[in-house]
């Protein structure tokens, strides 16, 4: 895997663990959420495409991988905390891209994956 990635994917987990430690859920925060969602949980995804696409389709190794997928679970987890809820999701990152190109929405897939907020 080029360091191009794995930067990146460190970079990520990095950012998660600090929106971790000042995420203050009460009350709920819509906007709080969509920023998470914008910063974190969607670069996530946008990463594994970036990379599963073009002429430069990347392997990852597994340690990367397993790390793409639970940083991708935590920005998950903390933008249900946004709404009060608090959850451990196991979500592949394919079913989140896969999610991302057909909706085009990453609200909508966080939604999707999560149920948060309750529709």
């Amino acid at each position: 895997m080029s360091h191009q990635y794995h930067d990146r994917i460190r970079a990520l987990e990095r950012r998660a663990e600090r929106a971790g430690e000042s995420l203050d859920p009460d009350p709920p925060a819509e906007d709080r959420a969509m920023e998470l969602l914008r910063e974190g949980f969607g670069p996530t995804v946008s990463l594994y495409c970036e990379a599963r696409t073009g002429d430069s389709w990347v392997r990852f190794g597994e340690s990367e991988f397993e790390r793409l997928e639970a940083t991708m679970n935590d920005w998950l987890a903390l933008y249900a905390r946004c709404y009060g809820v608090e959850l451990e999701t196991t979500h592949t990152v394919r079913e989140a891209a896969e999610l991302l190109v057909d909706t085009h929405n990453v609200r909508d897939v966080a939604v999707v994956l999560t149920g948060v907020p309750e529709r």
